[in-house]
Formats: structure tokens, C-alpha cells, sequence
């Protein structure tokens, strides 16, 4: 990898490892010790995501626009004066206030950095994806792994280490970004570029690939929340719950090698990744609807971990392959806001589910959700195969 890939990808490692020290544990917070309903948690959550949609859209204009070391900046400045304010007043309903800022800073750098990290290295194609991927899960291990323990003592400290590791990524961005010397892509309109059944074609395929990656992100937000309360029922510590997803981040990163082989066996193109994962997802519920002790979320975990090494890189590499120039940001920006919007939609959901149903219901409409976003996924470019074939036909006729 070229060195500012190598940048960015340590960025990214300390920016999810302080967002890890709060996040797994968001829900358990709210409802055991500000004493609101599983409910009220998913609301709070949803607003949080609310306003990293919004966060994600603008951050992928912003990078089209003023380039990625800006964008990253203005995100980090907004989340880390927003932290350090949290950290001194954690009431309600200022926590609430303070979650949506958050949602909104933090939003805003995630899509620069991947459409940094697609520019800076264009041609390694999901590699450079995979590995902010790696590190994104890392950060989650390391992160969550300390946040339990951390939280086990005073959940003060969660906020004070969260704030912390952002005033270090605020360092790393300001003395290393802008030292990044790849080219922003020149601005062009996308009617220049293809033809425009082309350019709608292209759009399309994204907003449908888009929908399945909803669907995914939907079932898996659970865990963070539903199924972090529902742990807590039924006696599962809450270094126990953390060590999941330490779990989660260690798969991660040591489990590459295994997966890459098996990619260039069995799965070679990007639709045959996301199936199998989206395969693996419905598997790791079926597992969980049964699970009653520690044991069975811990293979749970193991094999949602699997099908997310599919999916989740696959995604942002197919959106990469997608954008005209210029538009590499707003590309991965809508990428980054579907799977926020699943962030957003799913606590809520989750919640009222769990709340006037069982959880069981819950796990069988996530099921339900995953079947659905097969399908989407298998049609997302018929329309673009078919207007490459119109456009062919047409060059051939004239």
C-alpha cells in the first residue's frame, strides 16, 4: 500500500477505537443508568444516525468539493468539541443534543476518508477499501475491548477516553493529511463522461445495491442495541458482551488472509461476496434466536463476523467502480449514509419489536429483511447490463 493509504488507514484505527469506547455500550447507558425504555434508547440512537445521513451526504460533497484533508478536519473539529462538552455534562436531555452533533462531525468523516483512500490508490481496487475496513474493525476491537472494561468502573470514563482519542486523530489529521498528495479527481459532469441511459443506469445500480445494504445494516445494528439489553436480561456481564466484539475485531483482522483465499476460489466477483455473506448473516441469526447463554452469542458473533468480511468491503468497492470523476465523494457519501440509515432505522425498530413483541419476532423480520436484500442484490445491474448493451448497439448502428 502507498503511504498515505498507510496514513489513513491509521486514522481510521484511532478514530473508531475512541467511537468504540461509547457505541457498544450507547444503549446499556441509556436504559440502565439515565433509566429510559429500550425505546426511548432506539430514538436517541436514531437521531444519532439521523444526523451522520446527513453527515455522510455532506462530507462526500464536501470532498468533491474542497477535498478530503478539509472535509476530514471540519468532521473531527465538530465531533471533538462536541466529546469534550460531553464529557462534563451528560445529562438528559442535553445528552440527546449531544448525540446528534456527534452523529453529525463523525458523519462527515467517513466518507472523505474512503474516497481518499480510493484516490490515493485507485488501483487497488478493493484492497484499499479492505483495508480501512481492517482497520475500522480493529479500532473496534481495541476499542470495545478496553470501553467494558473501562465502563465496569465508571461509564464517566468512557466519555473522557472517547474525547481523548479524537484529540489524537485531530493531531494525526492535522500534521499528516495534508501531506496526502493525491490528486483531487477533476471535476467533470457526468453527462460528458457516458451517455446519459449510462449515467441514470449507474445511479440506479447504487440506489438498488444500496437498499439490500440497508437491509444488512438494519439486522446487524441490532447488536449494538437490542441485543445488548437482551444479553443484559438474560446475565451476561458486561466485559462478556464486550469481549464480542473484541471477537468481532480480531476475526477481522486475522481472518483476511483465509477469506481473500476463499474469494479468489469461490467467490470472484463482488454480487458473489455479498451473497455469501448476506448468506452467512441469515445464519448467525438463526443461531441467535436460540442462543440462551454466553456461549451461543459468542458463535453468533463468530459467524456474523464472517459474512460481514463479505459484504461489508464489497459495497464501497462496487460504489468506487460505479462513480463517474468528480463524483467519488457523493458516491461513497451515499454509501455511507445507507448504512447509517440502517444504523438509524434499526435501534428504533428493534426496540419497539423487542418492547410489544418477543425478541424472537425481532430475529425472524431481520431474517426476513436478509432474504429481501439477496434479491436486491442480484438485480442491482440489470438495468446498467442493459444499457451498456443499448449504448453498444447503438455505436455499432451509426
Amino acid at each position: 500500500m502507498p503511504r498515505s493509504l498507510w496514513l489513513l488507514v491509521i486514522g481510521m484505527l484511532i478514530n473508531v477505537t475512541g467511537a468504540s469506547f461509547l457505541w457498544p455500550l450507547n444503549t446499556i447507558y441509556i436504559h440502565d443508568h439515565l433509566g429510559k425504555s429500550l425505546s426511548m434508547a432506539g430514538i436517541v440512537l436514531m437521531l444519532n444516525a439521523g444526523a451522520s445521513v446527513v453527515g455522510n451526504l455532506l462530507g462526500g460533497v464536501l470532498f468533491d468539493k474542497i477535498g478530503g484533508y478539509k472535509s476530514i478536519l471540519l468532521g473531527i473539529l465538530i465531533t471533538l468539541s462536541t466529546l469534550i462538552t460531553l464529557v462534563f455534562f451528560q445529562e438528559w436531555p442535553l445528552y440527546i443534543f449531544l448525540m446528534v452533533v456527534i452523529g453529525l462531525g463523525s458523519g462527515i468523516v467517513f466518507p472523505a476518508m474512503y474516497a481518499m483512500g480510493g484516490t490515493v490508490w485507485p488501483e487497488g481496487g478493493r484492497k484499499a477499501f479492505n483495508a480501512l475496513y481492517v482497520a475500522q474493525n480493529a479500532g473496534v476491537a481495541i476499542g470495545s475491548a478496553l470501553g467494558g472494561l473501562v465502563a465496569s468502573y465508571s461509564f464517566s470514563y468512557i466519555f473522557i477516553a472517547n474525547a481523548f482519542m479524537y484529540v489524537f486523530f485531530f493531531l494525526i489529521a492535522v500534521f499528516s493529511y495534508h501531506k496526502i498528495s493525491a490528486e483531487k479527481a477533476k471535476q467533470v459532469s457526468v453527462l460528458d463522461e457516458m451517455s446519459p441511459v449510462q449515467n441514470r443506469a449507474k445511479f440506479q445500480a447504487l440506489l438498488t445495491l444500496c437498499v439490500g445494504y440497508l437491509l444488512c445494516w438494519v439486522a446487524y445494528s441490532q447488536w449494538a442495541s437490542t441485543i445488548s439489553a437482551y444479553t443484559q436480561e438474560l446475565h451476561i456481564s458486561l466485559k462478556q458482551y464486550s469481549f464480542l466484539w473484541t471477537i468481532n475485531g480480531l476475526l477481522i483482522v486475522l481472518g483476511q488472509p483465509i477469506i481473500n483465499a476463499f474469494i479468489k476460489v469461490a467467490a470472484k466477483t463482488l454480487k458473489m461476496q455479498i451473497l455469501v455473506g448476506v448468506t452467512i448473516f441469515i445464519a448467525s441469526f438463526a443461531i441467535i434466536s436460540v442462543a440462551q447463554q454466553f456461549s451461543h452469542f459468542l458463535a453468533a458473533m463468530i459467524v456474523l463476523t464472517i459474512g460481514e468480511m463479505f459484504v461489508w468491503p464489497a459495497v464501497p468497492t462496487i460504489a468506487s467502480m460505479l462513480a463517474p470523476k468528480g463524483k467519488e465523494g457523493f458516491y461513497q457519501g451515499v454509501v455511507n449514509s445507507t448504512a447509517t440509515g440502517g444504523r438509524m432505522i434499526g435501534p428504533l425498530l428493534g426496540g419497539i419489536l423487542a418492547d410489544y413483541y418477543t425478541m424472537n419476532t425481532l430475529f425472524y423480520v431481520l431474517i426476513g429483511f436478509l432474504v429481501i436484500s439477496m434479491f436486491t442484490t442480484i438485480a442491482y445491474n440489470r438495468k446498467l447490463n442493459k444499457a451498456k448493451q443499448l449504448d453498444v448497439a447503438a455505436e455499432v448502428v451509426s
